[in-house]
């Protein structure tokens, strides 16, 4: 298992969109999030002191080529409608590796 962290702004006038978004994600989308292999996903919104809102998410993926089921996830039709709703709420940080959305983090700390 291998844990991920990613972060990406969101638009301020779009906060109360996203939220109502993510209390009823579609069935389909979790089923793909499941069958691409990753668990125990979860995200987190902050307001930054200068005031960024931001999101976190975390999740732990549990198969053996993360690459190849985030294509597949991806690919899934569902997913890319889904995506097309989330995506204007969200501002992909400036300094973020190329051909990412969300900007991933590197793990510095663990304790189980």
């Amino acid at each position: 298992m291998k844990r991920y962290g990613a972060v990406i702004e969101l638009h301020p006038d779009k906060i109360a969109e996203y939220k109502r978004l993510h209390a009823a994600v579609w069935p389909g989308v979790l089923k793909t999030i499941w069958d691409c292999k990753i668990r125990n996903y979860s995200i987190f919104l902050r307001q930054l002191p200068h005031g960024a809102w931001v999101l976190f998410s975390y999740m732990e993926y549990i198969g053996d080529n993360f690459e190849a089921d985030c294509a597949r996830m991806a690919a899934d039709p569902l997913t890319q409608e889904w995506w097309a709703l989330c995506k204007p709420c969200q501002i992909p940080l400036a300094n973020r590796a190329e051909n990412e959305w969300w900007a991933n983090m590197e793990e510095v700390f663990h304790c189980d």
